[in-house]
């Protein structure tokens, strides 16, 4: 197998995406793969207005097709459906070749909160996309419930993995001087994330971010006695997680979070709201507390026990991530391209939001706003 992963999202970017495309690239040669990339490293691009760590590509049928030619792919999975996934999937389309897409991100959810862009409109869009593949890759079961219930077809399981013999508990005070409890957030700096949720907690303690990114300047001022330490990657990182004494999660649109897993693994138990993602990871585990009340969160996760947090994190593993990634690409290519849905059954106007067992949806961000 010599497969061709596309994705728009890539250094310097820093999130799960990324994460995720890399250690599916490393993974492969130890199962008989050959992964080659097309990421905006190979094309010309502009930042993303108002979010310069995004690069948009400027991608053109020609360019893709001449890099396609030299890369020969026989299987395809486009991991991001902006204009490099769009340009390949177009290229599959017109060479009757079969792909499998992979769902990462609530882009309705995040552009609702940046321009009056109905969901439903976004979501018609993403179904549309999706459906011209031989599958689409989720998560978690809620997330997989959730867009069935909306209409996406052929969706398969890829779980996610974390390294923990670096994500592991040390011994040492990563925060000397801070006063304790240490309630620790990591992650990208943006609107979507919700963290002023956890910065206007009145919690006991000291609140530490770890990240950066468009808005860093507004959540300073917002939290000014909030310990902001920007990036943080390696050891450096595992360092602050291990040091925390709680971990903070108030995203209401992430379809995962890779940040909950290094943090258990870590022995850091994860407070958040009941939404895809944590209820997922999270659930009845044990390892953490999740609750409509954040700050009720917060403070029941200190009683956790930290063994428990690191032994939840131990049944994740990369390894059984690549095996169920380059599982689904062998099988969905062995089934062939999927029937588009039919447009007069989904249309924009008259799509229905999911019912409430369909887990994490948009809803969610009105209920614990």
């Amino acid at each position: 197998m010599r497969l061709l992963i596309a994705t728009d999202a890539w250094h310097p970017q820093v999130n799960g995406v990324v994460r995720s495309v890399e250690r599916m690239t490393e993974a492969g040669a130890g199962l008989g793969v050959e992964t080659v990339l097309l990421t905006p490293a190979d094309f010309a691009s502009l930042p993303m207005p108002g979010y310069s760590e995004i690069r948009l590509s400027l991608v053109t049928r020609a360019s893709v097709l001449a890099r396609w030619e030299r890369l020969a792919p026989t299987h395809v999975h486009i991991a991001t459906e902006g204009p490099i996934g769009h340009a390949v999937r177009g290229a599959c389309l017109r060479r009757g070749q079969p792909f499998t897409t992979s769902y990462h991100t609530r882009f309705p959810e995040y552009l609702a909160a940046r321009a009056p862009v109905p969901e439903a409109w976004s979501y018609a869009w993403l179904r549309r996309f999706h459906a011209a593949g031989s599958g689409t890759m989720v998560s978690t079961p809620s997330l997989e419930r959730e867009l069935s219930a909306r209409g996406f077809a052929g969706l398969m399981r890829w779980t996610r993995g974390v390294d923990t013999d670096l994500f592991r508990p040390r011994d040492g005070d990563a925060f000397p001087g801070l006063p304790r409890p240490i309630f620790l957030s990591v992650g990208r700096l943006a609107v979507e994330k919700n963290l002023a949720a956890f910065l206007t907690l009145d919690l006991p303690g000291s609140k530490v971010i770890v990240g950066d990114g468009p808005d860093r300047a507004r959540l300073q001022a917002l939290a000014p006695d909030a310990h902001f330490l920007g990036a943080l990657t390696g050891e450096a990182l595992a360092r602050a997680y291990a040091g925390a004494d709680a971990f903070v999660f108030p995203s209401l649109t992430d379809t995962f979070g890779i940040v909950l897993l290094e943090a258990l693994a870590c022995g850091v138990p994860v407070a958040a709201f009941p939404v895809t993602g944590p209820l997922d990871v999270i659930g009845e585990t044990g390892a953490g507390a999740l609750d409509a009340d954040l700050r009720a969160a917060a403070l029941a996760a200190l009683a956790v026990p930290r063994a428990r947090c690191r032994q939840e994190a131990l049944r994740y593993t990369w390894a059984e991530s690549a095996r169920q990634f380059y599982e689904n690409i062998a099988l969905a290519h062995a089934l062939g391209p999927m029937r588009a849905i039919p447009r007069r059954r989904f249309r924009a106007g008259a799509e229905a939001a999911p019912p409430e067992a369909a887990g994490a949806s948009g809803d969610e961000a009105k209920r614990f706003a």
